[in-house]
């Protein structure tokens, strides 16, 4: 009967955590950076920005599942495995991706004050201190990691809810788009926005974020890849919901002839959408997002970090905690987050064609992946993307520039 208990509390512990790393994937990929994205990009190409948010979506499916597969199997993070592919690749896998992290935790710091303004009428500096408080409260606690999956689970539930009512509300043009999807005007112009899109979802850490989640909490190896399967789907399902919703939101107002405000595109969108109420379920979904995404930000950033160095690895939390009062202070002092937000996901566009390659070579050395068979199909699938997306990064360089 006692093993019967302890079996049943197992399965139930280790369903919190498959769900709790769906949501922190999913909540990371739909942080401020997403919501500004989004609405900036869907007022300049509106319906035609329909084809960038598909694509994004089947490669959202592609990626995540290569990456959480292979890091599972192997019971290795990111970074060990671009060692072992290379030796110092990994370090510098590790840097570029902890660097975009903290450029998108700014991001997400200065989305969480703008929420509390938007709520609470309070003081933006305030606002960004008080986020930073908040989310390093939570890695303070011995149990840091159920507490981040609910955490994570509640404030993602919050935030589909919200931004349903808003696709509704808003009424976009449904019909109209099945046309715009496969026949788009001037395709080309669509690269950069793709490019800042996938960056800013599943670009730089957001890819790792629930991976390295189940590593820490021992869903791993070939044993665990039923869990692992189960968490990545239910993760890319509930992220590209929130990503076609907002879409559908933001176009519903643009359509009839919304002008956004170009200091904060997406709170305008909704207070044109549905006024004050619009306006205030904005501040509900802008601080889940962001307090979502400095808890991701900052516990995926570190775990690039910690099996490189042993002093990271030792004091963990006390990093976590570190680069969200960081990221909290910068936040404060300079403001304006929207451009950076931008240009974060960008580079981080730039960054993934690189950290899907080294995983998908992975699939052929023993030392790393044992005698798993990695699906052809995915690999396939990956390669086809990483050449797509180098392709795209290449071609978008110039509007990053510009954004300098």
């Amino acid at each position: 009967m006692n093993k019967q208990i302890v079996l049943e509390e197992s399965k139930k512990s280790n369903n919190g955590v498959i769900m709790g790393a769906a949501f922190l994937m999913a909540t990371s990929a739909v942080g401020p950076g997403f919501l500004t994205q989004t609405a900036v990009f869907t007022e300049k190409f509106r319906g035609n920005f329909a084809l960038p948010i598909i694509i994004s979506i089947f490669i959202t499916l592609v990626v995540q599942l290569n990456i959480w597969k292979i890091i599972g199997v192997s019971e290795m993070r990111g970074q060990d495995i671009a060692n072992k592919i290379l030796p110092g690749l990994g370090h510098f896998i590790a840097v570029l991706v902890s660097l975009g992290g903290l450029a998108f935790n700014i991001g997400n710091v200065g989305g969480a004050a703008l929420g509390f303004n938007v709520l609470f009428g309070t003081n933006l500096t305030f606002g960004a201190l008080f986020a930073g408080i908040i989310g390093s409260v939570l890695f303070i606690s011995k149990d840091a990691g159920k507490i981040m999956d609910k955490f994570a689970k509640v404030l993602g539930i919050i935030m589909i809810a919200v931004i349903a009512y808003m696709a509704i509300v808003t009424r976009p043009p449904v019909v109209e788009l099945a046309t715009k999807v496969f026949n788009p005007e001037n395709p080309r112009q669509l690269f950069f926005p793709l490019i800042t899109l996938l960056g800013g979802t599943i670009g730089g850490y957001i890819t790792f974020a629930g991976g390295h989640r189940l590593i820490d909490a021992g869903i791993k190896g070939e044993k665990s890849l039923d869990d692992i399967n189960k968490s990545s789907l239910i993760g890319v399902s509930l992220a590209s919901i929130i990503r076609v919703l907002m879409f559908l939101a933001i176009l519903g107002v643009v359509t009839k002839g919304g002008i956004l405000d170009p200091l904060n595109p997406p709170a305008s969108a909704f207070k044109l959408g549905a006024g004050m109420i619009g306006y205030k379920i904005f501040g509900i979904v802008i601080l889940a997002a962001s307090l979502t995404s400095i808890v991701g930000a900052a516990y995926t950033s570190v775990s690039f970090l910690k099996t490189l160095s042993p002093v990271i690895n030792r004091n963990e939390k006390n990093f976590i905690v570190g680069f969200i009062m960081f990221s909290s202070v910068v936040m404060a002092i300079i403001g304006k987050p929207v451009k950076l937000l931008i240009l974060a996901g960008s580079l981080n566009g730039l960054i993934l064609p690189l950290t899907l390659l080294t995983i998908l070579l992975a699939v052929f050395r023993k030392d790393i992946v044992g005698t798993y068979k990695h699906p052809k199909w995915l690999v396939y699938s990956g390669m086809i993307v990483v050449l797509f997306m180098s392709i795209a990064a290449f071609g978008s360089l110039k509007n990053i520039v510009k954004i300098f």
